[in-house]
């Protein structure tokens, strides 16, 4: 009895052994040896897991940065160039610079601009607003209120504004992550060249319909006249589907299509007022 029992073990234990012994060559075989810059280099980034970079967080973002041969269309939007020149650092390249970004909302429907035909009595969800109706006013293309990119926004840099019931972007927290971009489904909210002192240009309309069922929609609406297509100097005006776009690479922040526009579609921010001509001003004091 004792014999059976001795022998039960032994084999017991041979095939033990047997299993760890092929256990062994099959982990040697299939072993994935981990680059430790990759730790190194997701210790640099800033942690945001914003998804900024294309990425579904910093690890693997840090991951494509080692796995690359260079940084071509690598960037961190969250860190910017100080975060991209310590992880150049750690993988001896020469950082791509990359100017910096930040979004704008290129609606300007509010109350006063565009009449509300309707009211929306569902899910505070811009994505099932939209699935559902054109919106509450006669734009089908402008904003739904619903706050889907404030919502999305990780860096407190959104708010709804209760009175324009648009949402409205702080610049010096925006990080041009494009979480707002993506949250969107009226695709109203772009990711722009940031120029100093945070100054910008640009078309606050997204409607694509003709002139006049556009200016019906709203008072604020681009109509397509093409005005600010001829006067700019630096050909950083486009007309497309009867709508003006303005490129923020090209635009020298020159204003000359400002007082173009018949609709005030065209915005300036962040630029001092200008100041009025003696023959301007007294025409000003007639009026």
């Amino acid at each position: 009895m004792s014999s059976t029992v001795l022998l039960t073990i032994a084999m017991l234990s041979l095939l033990g052994l047997l299993a760890a012994v092929i256990l062994y060559f099959v982990a040697q075989k299939f072993k994935v040896v981990e680059d430790p810059r990759i730790d190194l280099v997701n210790e640099a980034l800033p942690g945001a897991n914003c998804g900024g970079c294309g990425y579904t967080g910093c690890r693997a973002f840090a991951e494509a940065l080692v796995k690359s041969t260079s940084f071509e269309g690598l960037n961190c939007p969250v860190g910017g160039a100080d975060t991209m020149g310590k992880v150049a650092l750690i993988l001896d390249r020469q950082p791509v610079a990359v100017e910096p970004k930040v979004a704008v909302v290129r609606c300007n429907g509010t109350p006063d601009n565009a009449v509300r035909t309707s009211y929306y009595d569902g899910a505070m969800s811009c994505r099932i607003a939209h699935s559902l109706y054109g919106g509450t006013t006669g734009c089908q293309y402008g904003c739904l209120g619903c706050g889907d990119c404030v919502l999305a926004c990780k860096f407190d840099a959104m708010y709804m504004d209760p009175v324009t019931e648009l949402p409205v972007i702080l610049d010096d927290k925006c990080v041009a992550c494009g979480a707002c971009v993506k949250a969107c489904p009226r695709n109203i909210i772009e990711l722009r060249k940031r120029n100093k002192k945070d100054r910008k240009i640009y078309v606050s309309c997204v409607n694509k319909d003709k002139g006049g069922p556009a200016r019906k929609a709203c008072k604020v609406a681009c109509i397509g006249c093409g005005k600010c297509v001829k006067v700019c100097p630096y050909d950083a005006i486009t007309m497309e589907n009867n709508l003006a776009f303005i490129d923020s690479y090209k635009c020298k922040l020159c204003r000359k299509c400002v007082p173009e526009c018949p609709t005030g579609a065209i915005l300036e921010i962040g630029f001092p007022v200008k100041e009025q001509k003696p023959a301007e001003a007294a025409e000003a004091t007639t009026d």
